[in-house]
């Protein structure tokens, strides 16, 4: 076991990727002012218009033992839709839905668990005149399952475009309240814990 490695979540910012590295003309991780270490990587990853909890790393070992855990990881998102959710639609989240993967093939997504829950104080932003004008609501999903876009293509399934997209946790990491850009350090044994992946 290497004693160096380091491990961060971060609050990642609305219009940027998951990477340090781009042949695009993208906001990059290295522009959050901080001074990552050598070697330092994302595991997983929320695509530019999503926000929230992100892990970086510079262990190795992490990756493999997160996403090839015979026990899937729970992460939950906070989700501002267009229009109002009806009970019905709520219950399909939960019960399956078809959405198209990857490769073309039609895949029945399913949340651990849905809610519509109130605006979050921590996430409100001003709003322009035309987004006032739409009736919207919040969802708090949680998935075991990790497919392209999956919480996208769930909430347009029951037809209701997907505004915003906020990861808060991931098993027992809690973004809280980390302003977005922000970071923060978590030791060893806490991060292994709190993912509930073995640290051998």
């Amino acid at each position: 076991m290497t004693a160096t490695n380091r491990y961060f979540i971060i609050h990642k910012p609305f219009n940027m990727v998951s990477q340090f590295v781009s042949p695009d003309d993208v906001k990059l991780l290295g522009e959050i002012d901080f001074d990552f270490p050598e070697g330092t990587h994302a595991i997983g990853r929320l695509d530019n218009h999503s926000e929230g909890l992100l892990i970086l790393t510079t262990d190795k070992r992490v990756t493999k033992r997160l996403f090839s855990s015979k026990v899937p990881h729970k992460r939950t998102y906070l989700v501002q839709v267009n229009q109002v959710v009806s009970e019905e639609s709520l219950q399909k989240l939960i019960t399956g839905i078809s959405i198209r993967i990857q490769g073309g093939e039609d895949y029945i997504a399913k949340a651990v668990d849905a809610a519509i829950i109130p605006e979050p104080a921590l996430f409100k932003r001003v709003l322009t005149e035309h987004e006032e004008k739409i009736p919207n609501t919040w969802l708090s999903i949680t998935l075991t399952e990790g497919k392209f876009h999956q919480i996208r293509k769930m909430v347009a399934a029951i037809r209701h475009r997907c505004r915003r997209l906020i990861r808060v946790s991931i098993e027992d990491l809690l973004l809280e309240d980390l302003a977005a850009g922000k970071v923060k350090e978590v030791g060893e044994e806490e991060f292994y814990r709190k993912l509930k992946i073995e640290n051998i």
